[in-house]
């Protein structure tokens, strides 16, 4: 059963299951802003991705000499989260490790993952916490997948001069970089910018961006220091995807701690980002 949260403007609701934000329809439109997952295209709306971030080489890492494996965006997507508070404009769910997290992932941790509703937009803060004696290492990231048509425009804040990543068929990080905008704004989704797979961009000036089409958000996405954007070609969504981390490339290291991108967190520690989603309602 869904957790529904709604304040004057919008409606939002969230599977406990991976605490996966399943719908948010506004008030004054109507209108679904996102994705419904559909099985022939993507089945998913919304994961959340702990520990790991995209493909791990081989599908394995390795921690103070001993190997693990972890399946594509780690374990938090495909896992039941504890429904901590459902009411009003909030929502907060909590998944803790376990017996079955610990055989793939040797930490002692709690994820957090909080949705407010503020006026005409949504706040998904998304906390780690450290509950284990010994320093932690992990990539955070989100993946909401938004209505759109092709055509529609992604406009950065600022203008930008940024390369795009890429991965391969393997879901691994390629060694070579593509030019992606120069002193512009604006990505045109279309069909073909998505055929190599996802765009995996570093070092925006941004903080936020805004889709421009007949569903029109204002997303926010802070200072995660890489940014996905994508989606399956010519489908009707895109998915807005801040990530602390990266996916591995063909290049193996020999532990986790060392991997690019990877977050160290001390015992008894915190770490929390936000992503907010703004609907732009026409007036």
């Amino acid at each position: 059963m869904y957790c529904k949260i709604e304040n004057e403007y919008l409606t939002c609701e969230i599977n406990p299951h991976g605490a996966e934000l399943h719908s948010l329809v506004s008030k004054e439109n109507g209108r679904e802003y996102i994705w419904y997952g559909r099985e022939e295209i993507w089945y998913g709306q919304a994961p959340i991705l702990f520990p790991v971030i995209g493909q791990l080489n081989s599908d394995r890492y390795f921690y103070n000499g001993k190997e693990y494996s972890m399946p594509k965006h780690g374990l938090a997507r495909k896992l039941d989260f504890e429904v901590k508070e459902c009411g009003g404009a909030r929502a907060v769910f909590s998944l803790k490790s376990s017996a079955g997290t610990l055989e793939k992932y040797p930490f002692e941790f709690e994820l957090l993952a909080e949705f407010e509703l503020e006026g005409r937009a949504l706040k998904n803060t998304l906390s780690v916490i450290n509950a284990d004696e010994k320093t932690m290492y992990f990539s955070i990231g989100a993946h909401p997948a938004f209505n759109c048509k092709l055509g529609d425009i992604i406009e950065f804040e600022q203008n930008e001069t940024v390369f795009t990543e890429r991965i391969d068929s393997s879901n691994l990080l390629i060694d070579k970089i593509f030019p992606l905008l120069d002193n512009e704004r604006e990505i045109v989704i279309t069909k073909e910018i998505f055929e190599p797979d996802a765009l995996i961009i570093s070092n925006l000036k941004s903080k936020k961006l805004r889709i421009k089409g007949e569903n029109e958000i204002e997303f926010t996405f802070g200072d995660a220091p890489v940014l996905g954007i994508w989606a399956k070609p010519g489908a009707p969504y895109v998915c807005i995807e801040p990530w602390y981390g990266i996916n591995d490339s063909h290049t193996p290291v020999d532990d986790i701690s060392k991997k690019r991108g990877i977050l160290s967190l001390a015992p008894a520690s915190r770490f929390d980002f936000t992503w907010k989603a703004d609907i732009c309602v026409q007036q």
